[in-house]
């Protein structure tokens, strides 16, 4: 039986599935432990010849244990979904769902770390259980503290990545390329409208403008202007200081300080991508874009508009975060493959060119990209492994990856 996203038939069904299987993860072991000598070689005595040789060299932790294919999902409950501050109890489902979605595309091994405050010392408590784990996949922490925790995470000798920034940026990096591909339109040239600035809005605008990555691996769009709540973010405007990320936003986009609504902002423009709220756009804004318009309403799961719409209107690209439409762009095609490709490396960080290298590396999984085909299917199994192969090799290009005997 199919279910339509929302439907109550598949909010009864998931209930059961969980109940049933008293959630979706367990533990099984490697080894067998059937007999004297199997429990000495796994556990006492022959385990602390191991722990001497790791309390000689630490990153023989990779050789021996399981943090070399081993990440935590971390996340502090506060942005779960669309449903908000739930706390770490309620976001255990979800963070359990992107465990498995890790095993199932990328064979990494991924454990659900649910905190059920956001406290003071929470950067230090992700800190003190990095040892265990090759890589930190946070998750689902509102912004702007999970740009904070990202930032304090950054050198902590494992790669740290908030999936709901990066991963979607990458897919929307990827889309764009290929949508370009469609339309005929010059990447460089594009004058782009960000319908959100949340963690999602402010990672795309930062790599499709540049914003803290390196020139020489990064190309900018022409101009950016995101809108908020509020409307458009512009240098001008009152109360930026309040939050350092959207003043960032005002130094670096809307270079003719355009004042006004998301409409205003849409006049003229080539693509519209939207990571906001259900039904905010309409066609007649879609009509006012620039021809041959590139659409990414990605709102979940109600988009910004829907795709017949956008395409009545005269876009010519349109893509949703949605399955049950053409051009579906989900960062389901970004991490799986960015934490592969990172765990083959032991990397010790993710940087701009593995990002990078993972939005081109999924573009290229469409080599003849159509107006209704300008992203790999999710399911294809193989994006992990292109994505995967194309950020190991980023990561020993760039100098962050390390070598174990």
């Amino acid at each position: 039986m199919v279910f339509s996203p929302g439907s109550i038939e598949i909010y009864k069904e998931s209930l059961a599935l969980h109940a049933l299987h008293k959630g979706k993860l367990e533990i099984h072991s490697k080894i067998p432990l059937k007999t004297r000598a199997d429990l000495s070689r796994a556990y006492t005595p022959g385990v602390a010849e191991v722990c001497r040789e790791i309390a000689r060299d630490r990153n023989l932790a990779y050789k021996y244990t399981l943090k070399a294919n081993t990440i935590a999902i971390v996340t502090d409950g506060s942005a779960v979904l669309g449903l908000g501050n739930i706390g770490g109890y309620a976001a255990i489902p979800v963070m359990e769902g992107k465990a498995i979605l890790f095993k199932e595309f990328a064979g990494v091994d991924a454990f659900p770390i649910c905190f059920e405050n956001y406290e003071t010392d929470f950067v230090d408590q992700v800190k003190n259980i990095a040892p265990v784990f090759g890589g930190i996949n946070l998750e689902d922490i509102a912004a702007p503290k999970c740009f904070e925790v990202e930032d304090a995470l950054q050198d902590i000798g494992i790669p740290v990545m908030h999936d709901d920034q990066h991963g979607t940026a990458v897919v929307v990096l990827a889309a764009l390329l290929n949508a370009c591909k469609v339309t005929g339109k010059k990447y460089a040239d594009l004058n782009i409208v960000i319908c959100g600035a949340g963690a999602a809005g402010f990672a795309i605008t930062r790599l499709l403008k540049c914003i803290g990555y390196d020139p020489r691996v990064c190309t900018r769009v022409n101009e950016i202007i995101v809108c908020d709540t509020q409307g458009t973010i512009f240098r001008e405007r009152q109360g930026l200081y309040k939050n350092k990320y959207k003043f960032i936003i005002a130094e670096e986009t809307n270079r003719p300080a355009l004042a006004g609504s998301l409409s205003d902002a849409m006049i003229g423009a080539d693509v519209l991508i939207g990571v906001s709220a259900p039904g905010l756009v309409t066609e007649e804004m879609v009509r006012s874009m620039n021809k041959k318009a590139i659409v990414f309403a990605m709102a979940n799961p109600v988009p910004e508009i829907w795709p017949d719409a956008a395409l009545h209107a005269g876009a010519m690209v349109v893509g949703t975060g949605r399955s049950d439409f053409p051009n579906q762009i989900n960062n389901v095609l970004a991490f799986p493959g960015i934490f592969r490709g990172a765990l083959d490396a032991r990397a010790t960080r993710i940087t701009d060119e593995m990002k990078i290298a993972a939005a081109h590396a999924i573009a290229g999984c469409v080599p003849k990209p159509k107006s209704d085909c300008i992203m790999p299917n999710i399911l294809d199994k193989t994006v992990t492994k292109v994505v995967a192969k194309a950020v190991t090799k980023a990561a020993i290009s760039c100098g962050c990856s390390r070598s174990v005997d």
